[in-house]
């Protein structure tokens, strides 16, 4: 699963019809879609989710934002994929965040950012089998 990672595109993005924007910047920065669909998440799928910052101040306004609206999950593919995709994701603040990176292109604020991504192989991996079962997973 080295080659894998996880992003999500999130509802405030949708909402301002980023997607395929957002999209294409990824297929142009070199990574391959295996799987992607579009699903909203349940207030319980998003406290399973982000369950890792259960006790982080913010994590009752995380799921709340979550929720909101459809996600676009996608499992991606490219050599060292979680490091090349944070790199095209930007700082987790908009304001923080490279010119030409996702955030800084379509995110609002720190919260409200435009997309996800995963932070290492191991989440990748839950992530990826969190969101996506093995006949969504095209190995091609």
């Amino acid at each position: 699963m080295n080659n894998l990672t996880f992003g999500m595109i999130k509802p405030d993005a949708i909402e301002k019809n980023y997607t395929g924007k957002i999209i294409d910047l990824i297929l142009q920065s070199g990574f391959k879609i295996i799987s992607l669909k579009q699903i909203q998440l349940t207030t319980r799928q998003a406290e399973l989710f982000y369950y890792v910052h259960h006790n982080r101040p913010f994590y009752r306004d995380l799921v709340e934002y979550i929720t909101r609206g459809p996600v676009i999950a996608m499992v991606l593919e490219k050599e060292n994929a979680v490091q090349s995709f944070r790199e095209i994701l930007g700082a987790t603040d908009p304001a923080e965040a490279a010119d030409g990176t996702i955030r800084k292109l379509y995110g609002e604020s720190k919260a409200v950012n435009a997309i996800h991504g995963s932070d290492s192989d191991e989440n990748a991996q839950i992530e990826i089998s969190f969101m996506f079962n093995q006949l969504e997973l095209i190995n091609g």
